[in-house]
């Protein structure tokens, strides 16, 4: 044991990072109680910021963590159940406590866990944002600011959702295949959002986001090697690692921001690539095209210029054609604008974005605003280029993006 706290606190916030959704699985699998899991595993880790800088970090993280929860669990049910078939229960679970477990014998039970959360009982709104909770530990807020829904809201959501799981005794099982359809979407979706939230934070800083990337991705190969013959599990895993491959290019020296048409393709880890283009080709071959695919193909696409030097735009077009087909959003149309743009010339293009003005969701997205001044300035529309490099620019909360459309807009002027 290190009984040096400093140690000992990045000790409790490395099992954090890594333990939580394990844990919480583990607990809740025997109880179907998601939200006595979060809470037992809250009292351990509050016990292990107190402790161990005392006493030193224990061998095994993990199962210290575990054992105090379990402890603290048996303590809620001795308090609240009094009746003889409740005392039942509470002998099997002091028995349970008592038993020596190590980090080796803790099962991984996190996919039943999210399938759990993606079960037909629960709100379809509601089950992507409870995986994310339940599995990686997310609070409200961050979850309400992901999928723009006020913080109370999104609260009494995952509470209810949790509520639903204990009282309809949801199993914690991964179900059969002519089940999996609409539950495994949300688990996709689910661990989509998650690898977009460290997305969105390219140098891995922000301790909020807790290097996500990397867990979506995990999260990601966890499915696709418990469901290696799922089409869209395989290219959702396919285009994370196209995206993460890119992810040391995305900033230059100076930590500004790097569009992918500028980017060094020398400095893409050319082994990720390689692993994304193998997942895609393995999922076209299991003849189900979605989503998931048809993206990882266009990331694809525009990975081939490192080969050929050029981005072939007329496919990256196509292909937002048909993705546009299977997935319609805003967010793919404003891409498609933009590779139509490429192929067809900026009026093309800006038609295509104005075909798309009329969607009041679109006020306040920034990639809109930035694909549209792009278009103008092209086209040499200096005043309604620098409104828009004013929209996207106020709605960009990343500096290093802020400062790039900044630059853009003063080129106007020149």
């Amino acid at each position: 044991m290190d009984s040096r706290p400093e140690i000992a606190r990045a000790a409790a916030e490395a099992a954090a990072r890594q333990s939580y959704g394990k844990l919480v699985a583990w607990l809740a699998a025997r109880t179907r109680d998601v939200a006595a899991a979060e809470d037992a595993l809250a009292d351990a880790f509050a016990a292990a910021l107190e402790r161990w800088p005392k006493s030193g970090v224990p061998d095994k993280p993990e199962a210290w963590l575990l054992a105090v929860a379990r402890r603290r669990r048996v303590d809620v049910v001795r308090r609240r159940l009094t009746r003889e078939a409740a005392r039942d229960h509470l002998q099997l679970i002091a028995e349970e406590t008592e038993a020596r477990m190590t980090d080796e014998d803790l099962p991984d039970e996190r996919l039943r866990l999210m399938f759990a959360c993606a079960h037909p009982a629960i709100e379809p709104g509601v089950r992507a944002p409870l995986i994310l909770q339940a599995v990686l530990g997310f609070d409200a807020a961050t979850i309400a600011s992901a999928f723009l829904v006020p913080p109370a809201t999104m609260g009494q959501r995952l509470v209810r959702a949790k509520t639903r799981i204990r009282e309809t005794g949801i199993p914690f099982r991964v179900p059969e295949q002519a089940e999996l359809g609409e539950r495994l979407d949300a688990v996709l979706a689910a661990i989509y959002a998650t690898f977009a939230e460290g997305w969105l934070d390219p140098a891995g800083t922000e301790t909020r986001r807790r290097n996500l990337a990397t867990e979506g991705i995990w999260l990601g190969r966890l499915v696709a090697s418990l469901l290696p013959d799922e089409p869209e599990a395989l290219g959702l895993l396919s285009l994370m690692l196209f995206a993460e491959a890119r992810r040391a290019a995305r900033r230059d020296a100076s930590g500004d921001y790097v569009p992918l048409a500028d980017q060094d393709h020398a400095l893409w880890d050319h082994a990720l690539v390689e692993e994304a283009e193998a997942l895609l080709r393995r999922a076209a071959s299991l003849g189900a095209i979605g989503r998931y695919q048809l993206e990882a193909a266009v990331q694809s696409a525009h990975a081939a210029r490192r080969l050929s030097g050029r981005t072939d735009w007329e496919a990256v077009r196509e292909l937002y054609d048909a993705l546009l087909a299977v997935a319609a959003s805003p967010v793919v149309a404003i891409n498609r604008a933009v590779a139509i743009a490429e192929v067809e010339g900026a009026v093309a293009g800006l038609a295509a974005l104005y075909v798309l003005g009329d969607d009041k969701r679109l006020d306040d997205y920034q990639p809109y605003w930035a694909a549209r001044a792009g278009l103008l300035a092209r086209l040499g529309q200096v005043p309604q280029a620098t409104e828009a490099y004013d929209r996207a620019i106020g709605l960009e909360r990343d500096p290093a993006v802020r400062r790039f459309l900044q630059g853009k807009q003063a080129a106007l002027r020149h």
